[in-house]
């Protein structure tokens, strides 16, 4: 493999590099500083930059607003994003559900949401796991019964049941949801995927609070809630194929290698800055420079691996396995990183939180938030499909076991 961009790329680079300079909301910048959550207009604006730009999603199919650019212009604009510490599109429109839509959905469908999920009109959360139903999602009970309406003669959905774990679903405006629509089959073939209005009387959103403080996940309550037939997607009791098809693009995103290299290159900084007991740069602690180098060699080699997949890929082969080996590698990578961020930081990395779950700015600056991170991130070895499941795939499907 050639890992040696061209004129053309660096040119590309270049391109990418001043716009995102002359172009990134200040005022999103500002927040970010500031090290608070963003309000939800302010996660959508750079997202609306982006679309108008052509480049929101530059890996859709080119008729819903795609780039036809080449695996090297994906990875560098992936790369010079993460240069720029720009603040990350929220993935279940675009990244998740988008490719879900222009693979199983009706012409209705695609023409109604895949330009209102481009250009950020719509935010979509995910409406998978429950109490009872989480890395084994197949044994999901939140129920949907086909009724005709007396009054008008439509056909619907009447949806009771309870999601849990739904990431920022007080912003959402529509939501995604798995449902059992026949009791009487195997688990996975009784599941349909509906599109459900997160306006739409009986639903009702509750707040968890994360053990950071911070306010990412949700309990969402399903009563009696009625839901248009045509906002299934796919066939009825076919849902499943589509929750797969969704699950893989999701654990393919985890991967991040491009904004990981960013906060390595951060806590190296840091070791520099930080001086221990001795006297001397943390970085110069043996230990220390041993677990940061072997981060690095990990991250290198899941770049390789996202290379190759990237530009098999835009060859037109499908992603397998590969995207259980991101989310186990993915996950696993962002957890060593902030676990090093704390063990640099040392006292200063004290969890002086307020109730937003931002800094008080009692800490010094580099180490802001970094408990913050470190407890937050306790999750992503589990969500995405826990990495125990994810091995699990790798031996059945890679190794036959």
């Amino acid at each position: 493999m050639n890992l040696d961009f061209s004129p053309e790329e660096e040119a590309f680079r270049m391109e990418v590099r001043t716009f995102i300079e002359d172009n990134y909301p200040q005022h999103v910048r500002d927040a970010q500083n500031r090290s608070r959550e963003l309000t939800k207009e302010e996660q959508l604006a750079w997202q609306r930059v982006l679309a108008e730009k052509g480049w929101a999603a530059p890996g859709w199919p080119v008729e819903w607003g795609g780039q036809d650019w080449s695996p090297a212009q994906h990875y560098i604009f992936k790369e010079e994003l993460a240069r720029a510490d720009t603040f990350s599109i929220v993935p279940f429109g675009p990244v998740m559900l988008a490719p879900v839509l222009w693979t199983y959905g009706t012409d209705e469908q695609k023409k109604t949401f895949l330009p209102k999920i481009y250009n950020g009109d719509i935010w979509f959360c995910q409406g998978y796991s429950e109490p009872g139903a989480g890395s084994d999602l197949a044994n999901l009970s939140t129920k949907a019964e086909r009724v005709t309406d007396p009054d008008d003669g439509k056909e619907y959905y009447i949806v009771n049941g309870q999601k849990t774990w739904t990431t920022l679903a007080q912003h959402a405006d529509w939501g995604f949801f798995l449902v059992r629509t026949d009791s009487s089959v195997k688990p996975q073939a009784g599941i349909s995927f509906l599109l459900i209005d997160m306006k739409s009387p009986g639903i009702t959103i509750k707040r968890i609070t994360t053990v950071e403080g911070g306010h990412e996940v949700n309990d969402v309550f399903l009563d009696n809630v009625k839901v248009p037939v045509e906002n299934r997607v796919h066939e009825e009791n076919k849902g499943w194929t589509c929750a797969k098809a969704l699950l893989v693009h999701e654990r393919t995103s985890l991967a991040e290698v491009a904004a990981n290299r960013v906060k390595l290159q951060k806590l190296e900084k840091m070791a520099v800055r930080e001086v221990g007991d001795d006297g001397r740069p943390l970085i110069e602690t043996p230990g220390l420079r041993r677990k940061l180098t072997q981060v690095g060699v990990e991250l290198e080699a899941l770049a390789m691996t996202e290379l190759k997949v990237l530009s098999d890929a835009m060859a037109g082969r499908e992603i397998g396995p590969e995207s259980s080996i991101f989310k186990i590698r993915g996950s696993e990578i962002k957890q060593r990183l902030t676990e090093l961020a704390v063990e640099i930081s040392g006292n200063d990395a004290w969890p002086y939180i307020t109730e937003q779950g931002h800094n008080s700015g009692i800490v010094a600056e580099h180490a802001m938030n970094v408990t913050w991170d470190y407890l937050n991130y306790r999750k992503l070895s589990i969500f995405g499909g826990s990495n125990e499941i994810q091995r699990n795939i790798i031996s059945k499907v890679v190794l036959g076991i």
